[in-house]
């Protein structure tokens, strides 16, 4: 704590010319560069979505106490303080399940998800391997690798080509079937991506990843009934994955115009990333707060305030 005190001090100092909106912009800034050094260093291979949510989470950890202290300082007037004075007291709440805590730690956490290139494929990250999820022929798996770096920049067409040439040498190569769709899914060609997922899935029954890309696919297809299907049969796999009731809820929301159900999916996914410490808590706060305005033109902002009720979650707090 005292190194992370005297830290914080020396970026208050460099920072002392700033006014003070300045000064607390560029202390989020410097705080949140640092996380995103720490997330960068995250290794994602053949970990659980839970897992990787939790490293993240230490992350964005280390730096909202950080930010707490800085915060605290930065409101101290020095020149009120006495002359003789040597001491400043600082009220420091290391309580995680204090609001004043997630105060500065959601706020740090929504400031990262917008300017953190590497979070959100960090978070998006499907390496968790099964019996079929790798080749155990080289070659297929040489080949399987240059596909990835190809669809690392965007050259998904050259990407499939080697996905399918990997296939040649190694027709129960999963990931090549699951990274093969997501190339379709990125050029809108969703049938093909959907057979991609089927012959994962052919492969692997359980396999939760391209069960999600498939719901996604038709979605996009605004196939809603089969995108919910999807949904509801990775649910059966993982029924706290709250990634399924809040594509079910963007559905509801988007696509079916029925914003009750889609506020009852969302708040449960967003119960769901808080429980988890997941960063997409913020993707499912935004999408509340769209239903809210929706729900206004309706006049149902009583609904709208008994369903979050029904859910535990309170309109007015910072979590």
């Amino acid at each position: 704590m005292k190194k992370t005190l005297i830290g914080i001090l020396g970026l208050c100092i460099c920072f002392s010319g700033l006014s003070q909106e300045k000064k607390s912009a560029a202390l989020l800034k410097e705080l949140a560069e640092n996380g995103c050094k720490c997330i960068d260093s995250i290794n994602t291979y053949n970990k659980t979505k839970e897992e990787i949510s939790t490293e993240l989470s230490t992350c964005i950890d280390r730096q909202a106490n950080a930010y707490q202290l800085g915060s605290k300082f930065m409101d101290i007037d020095l020149s009120k303080q006495g002359a003789t004075q040597k001491t400043i007291n600082i009220s420091f709440n290391a309580n995680k399940n204090s609001e004043e805590y997630k105060r500065y730690y959601y706020e740090l956490e929504r400031y990262m998800m917008t300017n953190c290139k590497s979070m959100k494929p960090k978070m998006g990250a499907s390496d968790l391997e099964n019996y079929f999820s790798v080749s155990k022929n080289p070659e297929a798996q040489k080949i399987y690798s240059k596909g990835i770096k190809e669809s690392e920049k965007g050259n998904y067409e050259k990407a499939i080509t080697c996905f399918k040439k990997a296939l040649d040498v190694d027709s129960l190569f999963a990931f090549a079937w699951d990274n093969m769709g997501l190339c379709y899914r990125k050029l809108s060609k969703y049938d093909e991506a959907i057979y991609a997922y089927s012959r994962s899935l052919n492969l692997d029954p359980l396999g939760q990843m391209p069960l999600l890309n498939m719901a996604v696919a038709y979605k996009y297809q605004k196939e809603y009934n089969k995108a919910i299907a999807a949904y509801e049969r990775l649910a059966e796999l993982d029924p706290n994955n709250p990634e399924v009731f809040y594509g079910i809820g963007q559905i509801y929301s988007e696509g079916l115009n029925d914003p009750e159900n889609a506020l009852q999916n969302m708040c449960k996914a967003y119960t769901l990333y808080v429980k988890q410490k997941s960063p997409y808590r913020t993707d499912a706060e935004k999408m509340i707060g769209i239903i809210y305005a929706e729900m206004k033109k309706q006049g149902k902002e009583e609904r709208f305030e008994a369903i979050l009720k029904e859910n535990k979650i309170s309109s007015t707090s910072e979590n």
